[in-house]
């Protein structure tokens, strides 16, 4: 039986202890996550916590709403046996009536009838299986990413794992987070408390480019759980578009972890330019649901117009 959950009665040990055992677990649906990124969320839990799925809600005037979280591009049913498509319609059908709109994104392993009314569109993301050697995955780059290699190379970009995470958000914020991306203050500091808790727990790993007179060119965010490697933030600067220092970073991370078994996340991206550099890795394409729920037939489009540029606006920067 799925039943809706409060979040004050949340068993938060069963609620981790479920997603630590999940087939599909991610770090995003973690509870320490879910109370860093959600302005507010309650869940959907099928029995004694054999299933779950995080509900990140905001009130708008009287609306309460499901909402898609940033830093988190996936979300859904999590659990401890295989999912299917009667699975994930249980779930969504569960949702109180009290959300009167929802906009969310499912994850890779939520499966639906591509003729569910509630679709509201497909995201992708870019995966790379690690698990071969490095001389094998290096053949998969395309021309363009072997060149920015080299370039890197040739200028004598190095890469480290030392440095500060506030160097890489710097970077984006005056370099991509001036055009137009609407993170507020409050984000960035989100942001930076989420990659120290991930530090803490052993589970964040950076990598840092610099140039040959030690100048800070790129660094990069990595979020490892489940098997899985996902880059979750990155910040560069102009000098890092002319060395190849970001196309040096990535290659450094799939070197040092090929042949373990991991996949490498990209977290995809909407924006053409960014997805032909993910997929110059020879990374490929997974696509994940994404879900609109309106239950107030009166709500005025504009307002769902908004809510969607900003969304996918976002999507398609965060991670240039």
């Amino acid at each position: 039986m799925i039943r809706y959950v409060r979040h004050d009665n949340i068993n938060f040990a069963k609620w981790d202890h479920c997603i630590d055992h999940s087939v599909n677990g991610m770090f995003y649906a973690y509870a320490w996550y879910l109370d860093m990124t959600a302005d507010s969320w309650d869940a959907l839990v099928e029995d004694d916590y054999r299933a779950v799925m995080p509900l990140p809600f905001r009130k708008k005037a009287w609306m309460k709403y499901v909402y898609q979280p940033f830093f988190i591009q996936q979300l859904g049913v999590f659990s401890t046996y295989r999912l299917n498509e009667e699975v994930t319609e249980h779930f969504l059908e569960a949702i109180p009536r009290e959300f009167r709109f929802a906009d969310f994104n499912l994850n890779t392993y939520n499966l639906l009838s591509d003729r569910h009314p509630s679709i509201g569109g497909r995201g992708v993301t870019h995966e790379l299986d690690l698990i071969f050697p490095y001389g094998h995955l290096q053949e998969g780059y395309s021309a363009n990413t072997r060149r920015n290699i080299k370039k890197a190379r040739a200028k004598e970009v190095f890469v480290t794992n030392a440095g500060r995470p506030e160097d890489i958000i710097l970077a984006f914020r005056q370099n991509r987070g001036k055009l137009g991306v609407p993170f507020a203050e409050k984000d960035y500091r989100v942001l930076k408390h989420l990659i120290y808790a991930g530090m803490h727990k052993g589970m964040v790993s950076l990598r840092f480019a610099y140039s040959s007179t030690n100048d800070f060119c790129a660094g990069i965010v990595f979020f490892r759980s489940h098997h899985k490697v996902v880059l979750l933030f990155s910040g560069s600067t102009p000098e890092a578009r002319n060395n190849g220092a970001m196309s040096l970073l990535i290659d450094h991370f799939i070197q040092e972890c090929a042949g373990k078994e991991l996949v490498l996340d990209f977290e995809g991206s909407a924006d053409p330019g960014l997805a032909r550099f993910y997929r110059g890795f020879g990374s490929e394409e997974c696509v994940f649901l994404r879900i609109i729920m309106n239950k107030v037939p009166f709500l005025p489009e504009p307002l769902l117009d908004g809510y969607r540029w900003i969304k996918n606006h976002c999507k398609q920067q965060k991670n240039a």
